[in-house]
């Protein structure tokens, strides 16, 4: 298992006037009433979207295993000293040291208050087994104290490059003794259309260095909501159902079975077969039972009996006609 990289930087304590005034501070750069995390998050996903979905073009990309922040980086106007901080989903603040971000216009400068989306992981060296901590970069809200959220994500994304990533990355190409000083690295993630999603599963995923738990894809031509967003989709499906039916969403996420939790699970169970008391007879409507989790024992999930589910007749004779595949059939 991957391991999950613990939050670097000094915590920003809890309810202070310095905690108020950054919230503040990143409310009036993204322009929000609130003073709620800024990131956007997405809603389930069904299959009465997919028609929707078909209508736009979608960026995709990997969705990496590792803890969700906004990179804000605040710089005085007065002072023109600049201070990173991370945000994570619980709307904590921390203080980041050696990090720094030049001006795209002018490297002598900094680069003015800025937010950014993204992920933290720990990329591992196959040979070596070195750690590494790295911020991958995929969004942002904020440039050089321009808010770009209503912008569209490719006008959004070519602004994280050009205006925030390329310049540093040409610093420490220019002062490699400033590299030293990084609490992690800073890269920007690669996307692709949706339409390459198998080059993310043939080629992107396999080198990786860091866990995976699916994809992320992302209607380009749409803003950056912060918060729950309708028009955002959280999805599951199998492998094979990501492969063939879905192709694009404001931010559809899908995950391997592997790492999704299941609270019920369904036991069918069916009548015996007449004259043959120890043959279940399939072609009947069985017995729907739920199943809840209740945790592991000893590796093994443990689940107990919840309840009967009622299904109509019609319902099980579509299933039947289906071939569904069940995980477990009892008698």
């Amino acid at each position: 298992m991957p391991r999950i990289p613990d939050l670097p930087g000094i915590p920003i304590p809890h309810n202070s006037q310095q905690e108020q005034w950054l919230k503040q501070c990143v409310a009036a750069l993204c322009g929000l009433e609130n003073q709620r995390f800024p990131g956007s998050q997405p809603v389930s996903f069904a299959a009465k979207d997919l028609e929707k979905l078909e209508k736009e073009d979608f960026w995709v990309a990997e969705k990496s295993d590792g803890v969700r922040v906004l990179l804000f980086v605040y710089t005085d106007v007065n002072s023109m000293d600049q201070t990173v901080f991370i945000i994570d989903r619980h709307n904590s603040y921390r203080e980041i040291h050696g990090l720094y971000f030049p001006n795209f216009e002018d490297p002598r400068k900094p680069l003015r208050s800025s937010i950014v989306d993204g992920e933290l992981v720990i990329d591992v060296d196959p040979r070596t087994k070195q750690e590494t901590l790295r911020f991958l970069a995929f969004d942002c809200l904020v440039v050089n104290d321009q808010n770009v959220m209503g912008r569209t994500l490719d006008k959004r994304y070519g602004r994280l490059k050009e205006w925030m990533y390329k310049p540093y990355q040409k610093m420490l190409r220019d002062h490699p003794h400033m590299a030293m000083s990084q609490p992690f690295d800073f890269k920007v993630k690669e996307v692709k259309f949706s339409y390459h999603v198998e080059d993310v599963f043939n080629i992107d995923i396999p080198q990786l260095h860091h866990g995976n738990d699916g994809l992320i894809y992302t209607c380009v031509n749409s803003p950056y909501a912060p918060g729950t967003d309708p028009n955002m989709y959280v999805a599951t499906p199998r492998l094979c159902a990501i492969r063939h039916e879905l192709t694009t969403a404001r931010s559809l996420k899908w995950k391997p079975p592997s790492e999704n939790s299941i609270d019920f699970k369904l036991v069918l169970r069916f009548p015996p077969t007449p004259g043959k008391p120890m043959v279940p007879d399939f072609q009947t409507k069985p017995i729907f039972e739920l199943h809840v989790w209740c945790g592991d024992d000893r590796g093994k999930p443990r689940y107990e009996f919840y309840d009967v589910m009622h299904v109509e007749d019609d319902e099980w004779e579509r299933y039947a006609s289906n071939r569904l595949h069940f995980g477990r059939i009892d008698r």
